[in-house]
Parts: structure tokens; sequence; C-alpha cells
């Protein structure tokens, strides 16, 4: 028994002690997989730049906080306001994100993809009609060069169109259950 216990005792030793004799031991290495220290004395990178950064990577959540480090740095400037409201949207946050987009497209310096964005927010609430408009103006400023904001007016046009032709055929419906939490809804003749 105890010859056994002697080995794996040796056995767990000579593990533990492995990792501890390669060249750098139990230290990190330097250009290891985490994110550098802070450098005392350096200049912080611009809010809305890292915004923009952390936006492209699909992380909206810190991209608010980037924006609004910005906000805090800069003001609430068109690019500042815009990124708000973007970051926002991209939340689900289409209440906030309209509010701080219609702010930002008050500027004659607005940019297309804020108007664009603005849109977003408006077709997502169910308000086509405006949303087209939106689109419109953020295809306009940008001269048709952006697929998305064009396929964007697509959709809303499409949609717009749909809307209009179908409450000629406005008919009355009724939720019916089926079942124990299982609901139909039926055309009522």
């Amino acid at each position: 028994m105890t010859a056994r216990r002697t080995a794996s005792g040796f056995f767990l030793l000579l593990v533990l002690a492995l990792p501890a004799c390669n060249a750098g031991g139990f230290s990190i290495p330097a250009q290891g997989p985490y994110a550098p220290g802070s450098e005392p004395g350096a200049e912080a990178v611009d809010g809305l730049t890292v915004g923009h950064r952390l936006m492209r990577a699909g992380q909206p959540e810190p991209a608010l906080d980037a924006y609004t480090r910005a906000a805090l740095e800069q003001g609430m400037t068109v690019d500042v306001l815009s990124g708000l409201g973007s970051a926002n949207l991209a939340l689900g946050r289409l209440g906030q994100a309209e509010t701080l987009l219609r702010r930002a497209v008050r500027s004659d310096d607005a940019v297309p993809e804020a108007w664009n964005n603005l849109g977003v927010a408006l077709m997502e609430q169910g308000e086509t009609p405006e949303a087209v408009e939106v689109f419109r103006r953020a295809y306009a400023l940008d001269n048709g060069e952006s697929d998305a904001i064009r396929d964007n007016l697509r959709l809303a046009l499409a949609k717009f169109r749909e809307r209009r032709y179908d409450g000629a055929k406005e008919q009355d419906y009724k939720l019916v259950r089926r079942g124990s939490g299982e609901y139909l809804i039926r055309t009522i003749p």
C-alpha cells in the first residue's frame, strides 16, 4: 500500500513540476494571450475611435461606454450622437436610439449613416412611411453609393406599398385557443 502511495505521490510531483522545467516556467509570456498592461504616461486612444472599432467587432455594450467617454471628452457632437444612437440600436433600445439619432441628423454635418440608422430604428418601430423618407434622405446624401442604404430604401418602399394595399382588404381576425397554451389566428368570415 505504501509503495502504491509513494508511486502516486511521485507521479503527482512529476506532473506539477514539469511546467516549471521549461524555459518560461510559470511566468506569463511577453507576447501571450493577455492584453497589454497600461503604460504610464501614454496617450489614451480617442473614445470615438474605440467605439467605432468595438461596433465593427460586434460589441455594442463596450462601444456604448466608449462613446459615453467620448461625449465627456468632446461634448455631444454629431459623431458622438450618431455613435451613441447606433450602439443603442444594436442593443435593441429603439426609443433611445431614435432620440439620439434624431438629435444627430438635426445638424448640417449629419452623415448618411446616421440617417440610415434612424431609418432602421423607425422601421423596427413600425413607422414605415417616415422611414421611407429618412432612407430617401440618406440615399440622396450618399449619392447612391452605399449598397446598404439602397437595400434599406428598397425594403422600406416594398413594405410601405404592401401596407398601403393591404389596407383595402382589411379583415377581422379572431384569436382561437387550441389545446393548452396554443393559439391560432383565424379570419372571421
